[in-house]
């Protein structure tokens, strides 16, 4: 019964770091899509909004299954619940980049980026894929230490954050306020891509070390589940 059990969470956990994979891979190519006007890239990125949806359900699923079935305790339930977890965060990450895909197609193939914000936009993406990236590292239980530089990227795309907004609001925008809600929500995308990549690294880190890096409060509630039972 317990090998049963450690092999089913062992498939849960590659069944993660394949959702972190799909979700840098999405934002990759969404990004590539809005800077070169690809619709047909952008098209690519929205077509697997299904398999996402369907990759979250196979995650709760094997999740809510090992809680009910085998009602564990202690490091296992954090292991369970935290899965739980991760997959939602790594399921919006994908989702995410399907918004992002979304602005490109809606933009059309005849659409340049503006240039006053087309550097920002390529380092968002570039720092969300990273992001992504590590958080996937991080899954696999070889790189801990990775969720610091998660932490400090995180505070570089606030700061590409605030810089988009500030060339949106400059008084020399010449594109029309349509083109500026379209960046403003594109940043917003990445911004919160961002955050739920650091989601999963505190939660993987609190897994691992038993250490709450993110003040989350759910982490001292499942101690305490797992003291009663």
């Amino acid at each position: 019964m317990r090998e049963d059990f450690q092999f089913r969470l062992d498939r849960l956990s590659d069944h993660r770091t394949l959702m972190a994979l799909v979700a840098s891979d999405a934002m990759r190519d969404a990004t590539t899509a809005l800077l070169t006007s690809d619709v047909v890239l952008a098209s690519k990125v929205i077509g697997q909004e299904t398999f996402l949806n369907d990759m979250l359900a196979q995650g709760e699923q094997v999740s809510l299954d090992l809680l009910a079935r085998e009602a564990p305790v202690a490091s296992d339930l954090r292991r369970v619940v935290s899965a739980l977890w991760i997959v939602s965060n790594l399921h919006r990450m994908g989702i995410l980049a399907v918004h992002v895909a979304r602005t490109a197609e809606r933009r059309g193939p005849d659409t340049e980026v503006p240039a006053e914000v087309r550097t920002i936009i390529e380092m968002m993406g570039q720092v969300a894929v990273h992001l992504s990236e590590t958080a996937g590292r991080l899954l696999n239980g070889s790189d801990v230490s990775a969720a610091a530089s998660l932490e400090s990227e995180d505070d570089l795309m606030d700061t590409l954050h605030r810089q988009l907004f500030d060339a949106l609001f400059a008084a020399d925008w010449s594109h029309g306020v349509a083109a500026a809600i379209d960046f403003a929500l594109l940043g917003r995308y990445y911004e919160r891509f961002a955050d739920q990549a650091v989601a999963v690294s505190r939660r993987v880190v609190f897994v691992i070390t038993g250490e709450n890096i993110g003040g989350d409060r759910t982490a001292a509630a499942l101690d305490a589940t797992s003291a009663i039972r």
